[in-house]
Formats: C-alpha cells, structure tokens, sequence
C-alpha cells in the first residue's frame, strides 16, 4: 500500500491558527502532509525563512505525520523533488478564490501531473491570515488568539 502524501505550501509568516485548521483537515484525507515554507524574498518577510521553518515545526510537532521542509524554487519543481502530485490550498474567502484557482491553473500547465485540493479553514479561523497578524504585532497589539501558543515568544521580538 502506498502512502498518499500532500504539500501545503507558504510562506507562513507567521503560522496561524487558520494554517493549523487546514493542515488538520488535510490529514484527514491525506496519510501525509508536508508543509513546504517557501523562501518568498520577493515578499520581504517579517521573519527569515529559517524562522518560519522553525515556528512551523514547533506548532505541528503534535500532529502526527506532518513535516516541515522549507523551498527556494518553484512550487512544481518542490513537487517534483518531493515527489508528490497534491498541492493543499487554503481558501478563506471568495476573494481567495481566482488567485487560487489561477495559480492553481498555472502549476498545472507546468505539470500535467499535479492536482491541487482546496480547503476552507474552519469558521472560527476563517479571517486569519499572516497579514494581519504582523499588522497586529507591528504596532503592538495582542496575536495570540491568532496563532499557536508555540510561536508566542517569536512575535515578542
């Protein structure tokens, strides 16, 4: 029997609670997920990607059978090294919706092989995402209802 594996890919700065929320369904369907944190310099991340790998694997070392890997290429190529053909996307919104399905479009022109599964967060996370909570932490107020317990300290700083 062949385990079925699938990345859900990011740059997941920081990780939230609605990243969790979809990493937790995609289990559910998937004997395996990788979450691949992706480099994104184009972005100028609030955290390096070694810390954002970091916080990642410290809110996911509860759930069984979820790695953390971090990529510098393109989605397709992290696929293909992998060697897995399901990419999970969360969508939190209708606006989510035409990004996602255009990338999700774009990766299947590359690959014909590769599929991508789209998941909603749960309800009560579905207004998170990592911009907000820098904004919040930017000018100093109070993620935590937002993100893992785990990455508390991280945001501190």
């Amino acid at each position: 029997m062949s385990c079925k594996t699938a990345i859900y890919p990011g740059t997941f700065d920081p990780i939230t609670l609605g990243h969790l929320s979809v990493i937790k369904r995609a289990r559910k369907i998937f004997d395996k997920v990788i979450v691949g944190v992706a480099d994104s310099g184009s972005k100028k991340p609030m955290f390096d990607i070694d810390t954002r790998v970091l916080m990642a694997q410290k809110s996911l070392e509860s759930i069984k059978n979820v790695e953390v890997h971090p990529f510098y290429s393109l989605l397709v190529n992290f696929c293909q090294e992998m060697k897995v053909d399901t990419i999970i996307r969360g969508l939190r919104a209708v606006s989510d919706f035409e990004y996602e399905l255009q990338m999700g479009y774009a990766n299947a022109s590359i690959d014909k092989n590769i599929d991508t599964i789209y998941l909603m967060p749960s309800l009560e996370h579905a207004f998170i995402s990592s911009t907000v909570v820098r904004d919040i932490v930017r000018h100093g107020g109070d993620a935590s209802h937002l993100v893992p317990r785990e990455i508390l300290s991280f945001l501190d700083n």
